[in-house]
């Protein structure tokens, strides 16, 4: 593992890409073996592929959504409110891994 550098966070996908897709992998695997897969797996391929995390300072991290992330939605039945809610599950999830992944954990 490369030691957690916050400068060069700024520049994540150069520095740290396996790390990220380990954090990324990780909060999916726990979100699929928990929830709905279904929905987990639109969430993941339609909403997270495009979000995009970021380092807030004291071992914190941030993962910023894309705009309208519910209504990116198709092809899966779940209400906005489920929906929400998962989402918000699932970058919980996602800002915990990337902390462990990165020894910065609480």
């Amino acid at each position: 593992m490369a030691k957690f550098d916050p400068e060069q966070f700024e520049d994540k996908y150069a520095n740290y890409f396996t790390e990220l897709q380990r954090a990324y992998k990780a909060a999916f695997d726990t979100m699929n073996d928990t929830y709905d897969s279904e929905l987990v797996h639109a969430i993941d391929q339609q909403v997270l592929s495009e979000s995009e995390p970021f380092y807030e300072g004291d071992g914190q991290f941030r993962v910023e959504l894309p705009d309208e992330s519910v209504e990116r939605l198709s092809g899966v039945v779940a209400d906005e409110e489920r929906v929400e809610a998962l989402l918000d599950r699932y970058v919980d999830e996602i800002e915990a891994e990337l902390r462990a992944v990165f020894a910065l954990e609480e």
